[in-house]
This record gives C-alpha cells, sequence and structure tokens, in this order.
C-alpha cells in the first residue's frame, strides 16, 4: 500500500459556478458555464456546485445541462430551506450519475432575524426541509448559515437535527470571513467531539475572505478533522472572495509532510482553468497572487536570479509545470505558421477544431503584423478576445479614429455595426476614450453607468496590447466586458461595446417568480 493511499481523502467542492458567480459582474453565459464545468469534471473535482436552480430559468438550465454531461463529479445544485427551492433543484440535479442537494438557513442570531423565526420554529423548519431533501436524493448537504457566529449550544442542536432528518454532509460555512485559523479548528473539533452522529457524516468547510485568512481557516478546518473544502477557482466570489482552490489542493500537495492529505485533483490542469475562470468572468487574476499570478513564477532581483540559475529550488518550492505551466515561454512572430500557433495553443491548454484555428490564425497574423513578437500572453489575451466577439455580435465595432492630444476638444469618429446594419457617427469628449463611449453611447442609447474601466498591458513595450476591463451596472444588473488591442482606444471601444452586448443578453432573460414564503431572503451561504 502506498503512503498516498493511507492519506486521508479530503474532497473538494467547487462552488465557482455558483458562489464565485454571485461575485458582482461575475455572470457567466451558458455556454461558459458548460466550458467551466467540464473542466472541473476533467480535473478531478469531487463535487460541482453547478448554480442556484430557482433563481432563474437560465441558472435551472445550466444546472441540468452541466448534470446531464457530468462524467466524474458528482453535481449539486443550491436551495433555500423551503419545499420549492428543493424540489426545483431536485429536478434540475436529476439527470446527473451522482447528485446532491445543498440546502441551507441562517443559523446566528443576526440571520434568524431574517426570517423572523424562533430557534424552535427554526429547528423544526430544519428538520422538515433536510428530510424532504433527502427523500428526493440519496446525497444531501446541509448548512448552517453565519455558523462562525451562531451560539456553540445552538449550532450543536440544529447539526444534529440535520444528520437525524438524513444530511450526509455537514457544511460549516464562515459567511462573512469572520473566523480565524484557530478557532476554525476549534470549532470543527468540538463540533465532531460533541454532536451525536458526527462521526457518520462528512463535515465540510466553507471560507470567504473578508480578513484574508479564508485558506488558513479551510486547512485549519482540515486539520481538525473536515473532510470536504468549498472553493472556487482564483478564490472568485462576493466580496473579498472564497478559499482559492489552487491554494488550498497546492498547500497539502506541497507540505504534505505538514499536512498528510490528498485529493484527486490534476494540479497540471490548474492553470487553463484559472485563466479560462478569469477571461469569462472579467475578473483579471492579480500579478502577485499564489500559485496562479503572473509573477508566481517569475524572478528579477539580481540574488534570486543567481540563486535560481544555480538551484530552481533556492527560491521556488515546487516546479511551474506542477501547475500546468510550460517550462519555457518561445515567442511566436509573423513568420509562424499554423502548426507552431496550434502547438502553442495546446500547451496553453486550447484544443481548437479548424474552422476555430483559422479564425485565430487570421488574428494571430495581424497582430503578429504589428508586433515584433508575440508572447504567451498575447495568445491569451487573443483567445479571451476571440471568444468575446464570437459570442456577442448584436453591436460590433467596425472603424474607428480619434484625434486627440494637449488642445480639446478630443473626438471619436467611430462605424458600429448594429444587428448587421452600419451606423456612423463623431462624439468628442474629455480625451480619446471619452469620446470614443460617447460616440458608442449616441448610436446606442443606454442609462448603464460605467462602474470601472482598467487598463492593463499584456506584455512589456510600446507595442505591448493592452487589455482593457470595463464594468457597467443598469437596473441592479452588472456586467462586465474586456478586449485587447496594440491601440488601447480600441481595445476600450471593443471592451465597451462587450459589456453592453452582455446586457443585452441579460435584459432578455426573464427570470421566474421566486417569491417563498418560508423564507424570505435570497443570501447563501
Amino acid at each position: 500500500m502506498t503512503n498516498a493511499s493511507k492519506q486521508d481523502r479530503v474532497l473538494i467542492f467547487d462552488t465557482t459556478l455558483r458562489d464565485g458567480e454571485q461575485s458582482p459582474g461575475a455572470t457567466m453565459t451558458h455556454n461558459e458555464k458548460l466550458e467551466i464545468a467540464e473542466m472541473l469534471d476533467d480535473m478531478g473535482v469531487d463535487i460541482i456546485e453547478a448554480g442556484f436552480p430557482i433563481a432563474s430559468e437560465g441558472d435551472f438550465a445550466a444546472v441540468s445541462e452541466i448534470a446531464k454531461r457530468s462524467k466524474n463529479s458528482r453535481i449539486c445544485g443550491l436551495a433555500r430551506a423551503n419545499f420549492k427551492d428543493i424540489d426545483r433543484c431536485a429536478e434540475a440535479v436529476r439527470h446527473a450519475g451522482q447528485s446532491r442537494i445543498h440546502t441551507f438557513i441562517g443559523t446566528s442570531p443576526l440571520h434568524r432575524e431574517i426570517p423572523n423565526l424562533t430557534k424552535d420554529e427554526m429547528a423544526d423548519l430544519i428538520h422538515e426541509t433536510v428530510t424532504h431533501a433527502r427523500n428526493l436524493v440519496e446525497n444531501v448537504q446541509w448548512s448552517p448559515m453565519d455558523a462562525t457566529r451562531t451560539e456553540f449550544d445552538y449550532l450543536c442542536r440544529v447539526i444534529e437535527i440535520a444528520i437525524k432528518a438524513g444530511a450526509t454532509t455537514i457544511n460549516i460555512p464562515d459567511t462573512v470571513g469572520y473566523t480565524a485559523p484557530r478557532e476554525s479548528a476549534d470549532l470543527i473539533r468540538r463540533l465532531i467531539e460533541t454532536v451525536p452522529g458526527a462521526d457518520e457524516v462528512i463535515f465540510a468547510t466553507h471560507c470567504h475572505n473578508d480578513l484574508g485568512m479564508a485558506t488558513a481557516n479551510a486547512l485549519a478546518a482540515v486539520d481538525a478533522g473536515a473532510r470536504q473544502i468549498e472553493c472556487t477557482i482564483n478564490g472568485l466570489g462576493e466580496r473579498a472572495g472564497n478559499t482559492a482552490l489552487e491554494e488550498v489542493v497546492m498547500a497539502m500537495k506541497v507540505r504534505n509532510d505538514l499536512m498528510p492529505y490528498q485529493t484527486g485533483i490534476d494540479t497540471t490542469k490548474i492553470m487553463s482553468i484559472s485563466r479560462r475562470v478569469a477571461a469569462v468572468s472579467g475578473f483579471a487574476v492579480q500579478y502577485n497572487k499564489a500559485i496562479v499570478g503572473k509573477n508566481a513564477f517569475a524572478h528579477e532581483s539580481g540574488i534570486h536570479q543567481d540563486g535560481m540559475l544555480k538551484n530552481a529550488e533556492n527560491f521556488e518550492i515546487m516546479r511551474p509545470q506542477d501547475v500546468g505551466l510550460s517550462g519555457t515561454s518561445l515567442p511566436l512572430g509573423k513568420h509562424s505558421g499554423r502548426a507552431a500557433l496550434r502547438a502553442k495553443l495546446e500547451d496553453l491548454g486550447f484544443e481548437l477544431g479548424d474552422n476555430q484555428l483559422k479564425d485565430v490564425f487570421v488574428r494571430f497574423k495581424d497582430l503578429a503584423d504589428r508586433k515584433k513578437e508575440v508572447h504567451d500572453d498575447d495568445i491569451l489575451a487573443l483567445m479571451r478576445d476571440s471568444e468575446s466577439a464570437a459570442q456577442n455580435d448584436h453591436l460590433k465595432v467596425k472603424f474607428l479614429r480619434v484625434i486627440c492630444g494637449t488642445e480639446a476638444p478630443q473626438s471619436a469618429d467611430l462605424t458600429l455595426t448594429i444587428d448587421g446594419v452600419d451606423h456612423q457617427v463623431t462624439a468628442t469628449g474629455d480625451g480619446p476614450v471619452d469620446a470614443t463611449f460617447n460616440a458608442v453611447k449616441a448610436l446606442f442609447p443606454h442609462q448603464a453607468r460605467l462602474q470601472l474601466y482598467q487598463v492593463h498591458a499584456v506584455t512589456e513595450g510600446t507595442d505591448a496590447q493592452a487589455t482593457v476591463s470595463v464594468r457597467m451596472e443598469e437596473d441592479g444588473k452588472i456586467v462586465t466586458g474586456q478586449s485587447a488591442d496594440t491601440d488601447t482606444v480600441v481595445a476600450s471601444a471593443k471592451a465597451y461595446v462587450n459589456a453592453l452586448n452582455r446586457l443585452i443578453v441579460r435584459r432578455q432573460k426573464t427570470a421566474p417568480d421566486s417569491d417563498v414564503k418560508t423564507v424570505k431572503y435570497t443570501d447563501s451561504v
């Protein structure tokens, strides 16, 4: 028997498609959700929380389709503590080879005030709803939302009720990122020691990163006996985000001497899914992000570079290849052919059909004519831009010319294709970007408010591509758009139009009546 087989197995529960997508502006399209789910399934995630089926027809359809397509992972849907939510969830996951209903209710004093239930009334409701869920599926997860701020005695009481009602996994959420590692471990340990039947279920941990301790709190909980970690790719999630999958998985892999636990994750697939989630969510990964940041394996100081040349282990505790990065990053150029581009794309985690490759190759050649060298990050930006253009074609930038300089007014001459028809206008503004956005708004009037405008250089040099991200809000709907180009103003125009295209899709969606008498709030764990 190998050492790995002797180790305790920690289940990885990924909620990128549910809790991660709830981050303002991170909404994904139906096809993007299916793609991310397939990648999660392929990398070895044990449970995929695919969405909140009662939230909308779109969420229900996505969870249903992911359930049908899943090959290895257990597919889970979220439901509040009422029969309507639970029935809808069961319907959504019923086609999965392995399914789960995750139902929850807020148990802390603050959260008990929301549905205005007494402790006894809430206890009865937990028994009824968990029993109902267990009658529909064999695998039920129950969560006392805001568990870390719930009175310990009451927490023990409701967990015992949930176990007796048939819950197979008890998740302990740190809903507002309030706890600390020692407290996280103590809570799990005390619950396992105190609650009758605790030895018959799996305890899970769900941590938020409001105080920057989500990963540490999750690992501390595992050390105390939790055997499931709820996490997201890149730590995506509401407010400061969730526990990052890549961080807990690599921590247990690299420091297996201190944390002798194993997962089923193929870590070589981490980088490709990290990049994909960043692209579809519009949330770029910070450069110094652990494991998947651009600088995670970069070394600039002379002392570090000297040490790396002598022995990489001087300053790297893991190999780039362990998370799916190639050992080298050879740039392409205008003389590179399709075979070289296909090989580079495969190395970066993209598998394209012949027609897709043909389209990307045309864009690559255009970029190579404007740049001396096309690096990996340029290719990734190119892919993001290609996908945005393919998925959102209601509006399209056809022609843009701007006049700018020290003397106002700055102007933009724009031709915008709207539903296949070209429209042209010239507008002025406080700078070329403002003028361009004014031109777009003149041709396609809207009330969306620009919340965020960011520009990042993809690589170094004056010929570097600029990646522009915008976030827009209209009537509570928040969308993001991204685009890249060697011309910053062109990238800005395309990103703005990309966001508007997403907004048009959001406008067309109609949510079902989800009013629930039993529980009147829509918070999630």
